[in-house]
């Protein structure tokens, strides 16, 4: 039989840090909101978090980054919303967000949820962040939690 590793979705003693856009805040503060409702529910301390504002999707990384290197926190939940204008400047904020966190977590091997949204309707943002389409806060914190507590195992 093999051994079986699976992440407990057990928020408490947690440290954890979101890091959230500013840009198009009525949208992420939804997110923001669905990932502090997931991780209190599962037993997080609420002062055990921390929120850090940023400018926009492209800081996101560099802010994380140093999240990382803290030391203080044992995950982070990044979450921001890109959304489609008449231009290429979305396809190059999106790629390089998304790339940003991907290396923040490999290099730093401190897991981060992802909840960059990259619409290409405001309709679409707001339908992921708790109306049609559920909230992708909440799915960014709980891949976060669940692969804190599988990372805890191995």
């Amino acid at each position: 039989m093999p051994h079986i590793i699976e992440g407990q979705m057990n928020a408490s003693g947690l440290k954890i840090a979101i890091v959230a856009t500013r840009f198009n805040d009525f949208v992420v503060e939804r997110l923001v909101s669905g990932a502090m409702d997931y991780l209190t529910r599962h037993g997080m301390n609420p002062e055990d978090a921390t929120i850090i504002r940023v400018p926009g999707a492209f800081e996101l990384p560099l802010t994380c980054k140093k999240v990382a290197a803290s030391g203080k926190y044992d995950g982070i939940v990044a979450l921001g919303a890109v959304i489609r204008g008449g231009t290429p400047h979305f396809d190059y904020v999106c790629s390089e967000a998304a790339k940003g966190l991907a290396m923040v977590s490999l290099e730093s091997t401190l897991p981060l949820g992802f909840g960059l949204l990259t619409c290409d309707t405001l309709e679409q943002a707001i339908d992921r962040a708790g109306a049609k389409g559920g909230n992708k806060g909440v799915e960014a914190a709980s891949a976060m939690l669940e692969t804190v507590r599988v990372l805890e195992q191995i």
